[in-house]
Parts: C-alpha cells; sequence; structure tokens
C-alpha cells in the first residue's frame, strides 16, 4: 500500500513536472518575463527598471519616463499574483550597481499573506520551466510547487497543448500589445469606452495600513530592498494607480514609505498618491488608458528626476499629445 501511495505521488509530480505544460496560459507569462529582461539586459547601466504588476505594464510608460529622464528604461510589470520573489530572483542576475529601481507595487502586493505567495501561477512556472530556481527560492516553495496541480489545471494543459499541436504559432505571441520596452500599448481611449459600464461596478477596497505592514509581501519586498542596497541598486518606491473615489487612508503615505526607508531605499510621494478618476482608466483600477498612462508616465518622470539626479528633458512629442487628451 505505502509502496502503491508512493508511486501515486511520483506519477503525479512527473505528469505536472514535464507532461501537462501550459504553453498559452503560464507559457506566455514566462516569455514575456523572459522579453522584458533580455530588453533590459541588452541596455547598458546605468538603467531605469520598472516593477510591479499589472499596474506598471499599462499605467506607465519607460518610453516617456526614460527619455525625460535620458536614462535606458524597462517595464518590467506583468502582472498582479505573480509571485514577488520568483520576479525577484529572476531580475537579481541582470542588476548592475548604479542601476535605478522604480517600484509603483500594488497594495494587494504588500498584504498578499504567505498562502497565497505560494500558490500563485509562479508555483506551477517554477515547477515547469525554473525548477533550477526552486533552491534559490528555498525550501518553504518546494511543496507548494510540486503540488500546486489540480485536475482543471490537467484539463487545461490538455486543451492547451492540444490547440498548439493544430496551431503552432499559438505558443509564439507577437506581443504586439507590448512595445520594445516592455510598455503595455493600445488601450487608448477609444478602446476603453466598451469597458465604462463594467469600470463603474468595480468596487475594491485597499488594505488597511496595519495588514500592508503585516503582510508576506511587504516582507519579500523588504528582503528585496536589503539585497538592492548591499548590491550597489538604487530603489524608489512609488504609488500605484487606483480610482479617486476610493480615497486611501491618511497613513498609507507614511505606511509605504516606511517600508523603504527601513532598507536604506526612498520613497516617491506624488499629487494625489497617483489617485484619478474612473474616466481615466481601461479596464481595471491599476490600468489607466494610454492617453493617461502618458500624462501619469510626465508626472512621474518630472517627481523622479531630483531622486536620480538628472536633469528632466521635455516628453516626447507623441507622449504630450496623448497626455492632453487624457479625459
Amino acid at each position: 500500500m505505502v509502496g502503491l501511495l508512493l508511486a501515486s505521488v511520483l506519477l503525479y509530480v512527473a505528469a505536472f513536472s514535464v507532461l501537462l505544460d501550459r504553453p498559452l496560459s503560464l507559457g506566455t507569462l514566462r516569455e514575456t518575463l523572459e522579453r522584458k529582461i533580455a530588453a533590459a539586459s541588452a541596455m547598458p547601466p546605468p538603467r531605469l527598471i520598472i516593477l510591479a504588476g499589472s499596474n506598471a505594464l499599462f499605467s506607465h510608460s519607460c518610453a516617456t519616463i526614460g527619455a525625460m529622464l535620458a536614462l535606458p528604461c524597462v517595464n518590467g510589470g506583468v502582472a498582479l499574483g505573480l509571485g514577488l520573489d520568483y520576479q525577484f530572483a529572476l531580475w537579481k542576475p541582470v542588476l548592475r550597481p548604479g542601476d535605478n529601481l522604480y517600484l509603483p507595487m500594488e497594495l494587494e502586493q504588500y498584504a498578499r499573506p504567505l498562502g497565497a505567495a505560494r500558490t500563485g501561477p509562479d508555483a506551477a512556472l517554477v515547477l515547469q520551466q525554473d525548477r533550477f530556481l526552486l533552491v534559490h527560492l528555498g525550501i518553504g516553495r518546494v511543496l507548494p510547487a510540486l503540488f500546486s496541480g489540480t485536475m482543471s489545471d490537467a484539463v487545461a494543459s490538455v486543451v492547451e497543448q492540444a490547440a498548439v499541436a493544430f496551431r503552432p504559432d499559438l505558443a509564439n505571441p507577437a506581443f504586439s500589445d507590448i512595445n520594445g520596452q516592455g510598455d503595455g500599448i493600445g488601450h487608448s481611449l477609444l478602446k476603453a469606452r466598451a469597458n465604462r459600464v463594467f469600470l463603474a461596478s468595480l468596487h475594491r477596497q485597499d488594505p488597511s495600513p496595519a495588514v500592508i505592514r503585516d503582510g508576506y509581501g511587504r516582507q519579500e519586498i523588504a528582503a528585496f530592498l536589503h539585497w538592492a542596497r548591499r548590491h550597489g541598486v538604487q530603489v524608489i518606491g512609488g504609488f500605484p494607480t487606483e480610482f479617486a473615489d476610493n480615497p486611501s487612508e491618511p497613513a498609507l503615505g507614511a505606511t509605504l514609505a516606511a517600508i523603504y526607508t527601513a532598507e536604506g531605499a526612498r520613497f516617491l510621494p506624488l499629487a494625489g498618491e497617483g489617485r484619478y478618476p474612473r474616466a481615466d482608466f481601461f479596464d481595471a483600477q491599476d490600468h489607466l488608458m494610454t492617453e493617461c498612462q502618458m500624462r501619469h508616465s510626465i508626472r512621474v518622470a518630472d517627481a523622479l528626476a531630483p531622486f536620480l539626479g538628472r536633469a528632466i528633458q521635455p516628453p516626447p512629442a507623441g507622449a504630450t499629445l496623448l497626455a492632453a487628451n487624457c479625459p
């Protein structure tokens, strides 16, 4: 009986480690990360790299911020929910002394509990494509990764692999919605009109300052800040974008700033704390439409310049034109 149980466990682990790949969903996430990391690797330091979830991807433009600061810039944002320790582990080998990181992390990133941090999509990614990272990420990551697969995942794997077998090109995303610097593109005011009713229905409560301070995600960010300081990488935290009709708690800014200053990093104050009218957003609280992405990016660049000791340059003409059309 024990032998049969052991064989079943080994078969399960082997199936989800080797056979039950997810080339369209998880594969696309990994390819997006690889593309952004490769773009940064090709740029000479010092560089500016923006790291967060989809708030970085949609609401920030490295094409604009980098041009205004005269710094090579890569937008490293992918998706909220992708493990911070996993992303940090992939980025660390690329970073060099003198590099600059801007982290407008979503509030949920700080507040994320340990269980959620261990069972996100990166659990399967680590098992299938980055097994070497398991040793680096620690023993606490091994069991959740080994047993992350579910029956739904198995069904999705069969469907995705069958789709790729008939259409191999599906496994090679064109990245038509991401530019060469990693910015999300194409989420314009015109396209945003179709999402007005949906956006009006969205209501998300911010985690309280106490929950942010106690979150496991906050610990992961603090550990990364400690690593960055020891390796000569400058980190500046920032506010994520959010609806203005969901006002932040008075202590939020001080709470976030304390996380960074405790590890020798800094935090960027912004008027309005990154909160804008719903009319400025595309399809979620974290996603400004392109026109407002440009306006926000110009504001971020202006604020970052003295932090980085850079002389501010005029925004690219195209960015200025788009920003002027932000509602």
